[in-house]
């Protein structure tokens, strides 16, 4: 008998050995190998290789699109959800599908289809609007394939809340826009902010659909994952890791805030959520 526990008791230790050992060579030894090459040859030339002018234009443009694709979706993902949520109409499935499209399509093949409606000669090419390789583009990238987080995040919400007390605020004569604002609105802030946080991971490491959207021009449609991929190239291995390094301490942040936002959602849509 306290041989047979004493097993048992030695499997969680195993299992967490195992999955310790998976993290660290996973994780730790590429962290490790980057910091090394980085600050490898001192700090001075590590903050040197993130001050170049086409590092900062990289990461200034790189905030600037996910920024705007956090702007557009938060938008676009409530209307969205609402709909899918509240509405009935003929189509509703298809139209769910798709907002699940960026999920399963690869983003090079999304850029590539922006290329074909935008690009020169393009479906919807209009004279004098630079669409293809340049900033609209490559923002119209970042949004679509980022367009799914804040619909997902608000739909079980939607769903859980029920529209009874909107229209028991409506029958006490409260107006649809302050019903939505007082009533709503409050309701859905942990799930909108935790799917903004989401779109905005996504946004920042995109690299598929905007380069090939945008052309991966130096210095004008040049995100900080493009930046990285030339510095790879151009053998410039300490700007390429300096970027790295930049983009994971970043990550590291937006996945704290997540977590927070996690913590702060009703129990019930999260056990939801991970059900599905």
């Amino acid at each position: 008998m306290m041989q047979t526990r004493a097993r048992r008791s030695l499997v969680p230790v195993i299992l967490i050995g195992i999955v310790a050992l998976y993290a660290i060579l996973l994780v730790g030894v590429p962290v490790a190998a980057m910091l090394q090459a980085a600050f490898g040859k001192g700090i001075t030339v590590f903050l040197s290789a993130l001050i170049t002018p086409d590092a900062i234009h990289a990461f200034a443009i790189t905030l600037l699109l996910a920024s705007g694709a956090c702007a557009f979706n938060l938008i676009a993902g409530l209307v969205l959800a609402w709909v899918l949520v509240r509405q009935q109409f003929a189509g509703k499935r298809v139209l769910s599908a798709l907002v699940d499209a960026p999920f399963v399509i690869a983003p090079i093949i999304i850029g590539a289809v922006l290329i074909i409606v935008f690009g020169r000669g393009g479906w919807l090419t209009i004279p004098g609007v630079h669409i293809a390789f340049a900033l609209p583009g490559m923002l119209l990238a970042m949004i679509i394939v980022s367009m799914p987080f804040v619909t997902r995040e608000v739909m079980p919400v939607l769903a859980e809340l029920g529209p009874e007390q909107e229209e028991g605020a409506y029958t006490l004569g409260a107006g649809r826009f302050y019903t939505f604002r007082r009533i709503v609105l409050p309701e859905l802030r942990w799930a909108l902010l935790y799917g903004l946080a989401q779109t905005f991971s996504r946004a920042l490491g995109e690299f598929g659909a905007i380069i090939v959207i945008g052309g991966a021009i130096q210095g004008v449609t040049e995100t900080t994952t493009i930046y990285l991929f030339r510095a790879l190239d151009d053998r410039n291995a300490i700007g390429a890791y300096s970027a790295s390094i930049l983009l994971a301490l970043l990550s590291a942040v937006l996945l704290s805030i997540m977590e927070v936002f996690n913590r702060r959602r009703p129990r019930a849509f999260v056990t939801e959520e991970t059900s599905l």
